[in-house]
């Protein structure tokens, strides 16, 4: 946990992208809580969400992409928005390649364990090995999205560290590139190539082979999906470069949308040949998914840093500046207030509802205490 210097009681953290930490926020409200919040809301109102409404809170069976797929992309992409500035900020202060390794190398270690302890059965498997009846297959190895921003992270972390923006931008096309050849071209053995079937394709077969009874059992897949989790990072760090350029902010803005429309045709074009599919993490979802990123980006620097909108962006911006608590957190509070509302009361649709109010707001009050404090957790 860092601590910050003393600014201005509108910002806490002076020299941020407020938009960043905004986003971030937005991204994690929905996870935390946000459609639980939203559906009660309807029953206790006794209206019914628009059918438009209701898919795009909802993921996809498989083929396609709803607003609520665009979650963990999203992300993705602004912890690429980040490693620009972070990254740069080490660098101009002189520290050596070695002592940046370390620290990149510590944050991958980090996510990845709390991503085993959000997803992946690691406490529970720690509390049965000291009882002495351990179960390690219940152990998932590889199942998040921390471990996915791991793995995007390191890979973008080595290219910035590395490549000029060119060759940045030939990797990132490098790696959806080779991505969408392994999945069309390379065979599952026993079918022929270019399978994207839910339970055939090769990136599940991989992921099958390489991890095993440690594989968390659904249709998502993980390694060679890490070529696509590296490119969602990396054109995250292309918007960070952008916002950290020395042009105008009309400028930025312009580029931010431009880049989201570009990504947007490309990725619909590609995917008419090679479809939108989340659970794959293919590269024409990679694009997709990016060029909504860059949209929201735009939008929320506009209204943000632009225009100075801030206070009732204020909801969000705790939340994304003590993120990975916010992620963490909700999980376990939201377990131990259904424990309660099941012990304890009937469990009715409103008292469902009032205990996801009840959650939310007791973990919005932490982090907005931790905001007043200026206490930020980072990895």
């Amino acid at each position: 946990m860092s601590e910050t210097t003393e600014s201005a009681a509108a910002s806490p953290v002076s020299g941020r992208i407020l938009a960043v930490d905004a986003l971030r926020g937005f991204d994690m409200f929905w996870i935390a809580g946000g459609k639980p919040l939203l559906f009660g809301w309807t029953v206790a109102a006794g209206v019914s969400l628009p059918a438009w409404l209701s898919f795009h809170l909802e993921h996809v069976p498989w083929e396609g992409f709803s607003a609520w797929d665009l979650i963990m992309p999203l992300f993705l992409f602004i912890s690429g928005v980040s490693l620009p500035f972070s990254l740069g900020r080490r660098l101009t202060t002189g520290q050596e390649y070695r002592a940046v390794y370390r620290r990149i190398l510590r944050r991958i270690i980090l996510l990845w364990i709390l991503g085993m302890v959000a997803q992946g059965h690691l406490l529970e498997v720690a509390g049965m090995v000291i009882k002495g009846h351990p179960d390690i297959y219940r152990l998932h190895f590889y199942s998040n999205t921390l471990q996915a921003i791991a793995a995007g992270y390191g890979v973008t972390a080595v290219v910035l560290l590395h490549a000029r923006r060119d060759w940045q931008l030939f990797i990132l096309s490098m790696l959806l590139v080779v991505y969408w050849a392994v999945l069309t071209f390379v065979p599952v053995p026993g079918h022929p190539a270019g399978l994207l079937e839910p339970r055939c394709n090769i990136a599940l077969w991989v992921d099958e082979r390489l991890l095993g009874p440690f594989r968390d059992g659904t249709e998502y897949t993980w390694i060679l999906s890490s070529l696509g989790f590296a490119a969602s990072v990396l054109l995250g760090a292309q918007a960070g470069h952008i916002l950290r350029s020395q042009a105008s902010w009309g400028m930025k803005l312009a580029a931010l949308a431009g880049c989201g429309l570009v990504c947007l045709g490309l990725g619909w074009l590609w995917g008419q040949r090679f479809p939108i599919i989340k659970h794959l993490w293919t590269s024409s979802m990679v694009l997709w998914a990016a060029g909504w990123s860059f949209l929201l980006l735009a939008i929320f620097f506009a209204l943000t840093d632009m225009l100075g909108i801030r206070r009732p962006f204020l909801i969000f911006t705790v939340i994304g500046m003590n993120a990975i608590v916010a992620y963490m957190g909700a999980p376990f509070l939201g377990d131990g207030v259904d424990y309660l509302i099941d012990t304890f009361t009937s469990a009715s649709p409103m008292q469902v509802w009032l205990g996801d109010v009840a959650s939310f707001c007791i973990l919005w009050l932490v982090l907005w205490g931790m905001y007043r404090k200026r206490w930020f957790v980072r990895l």
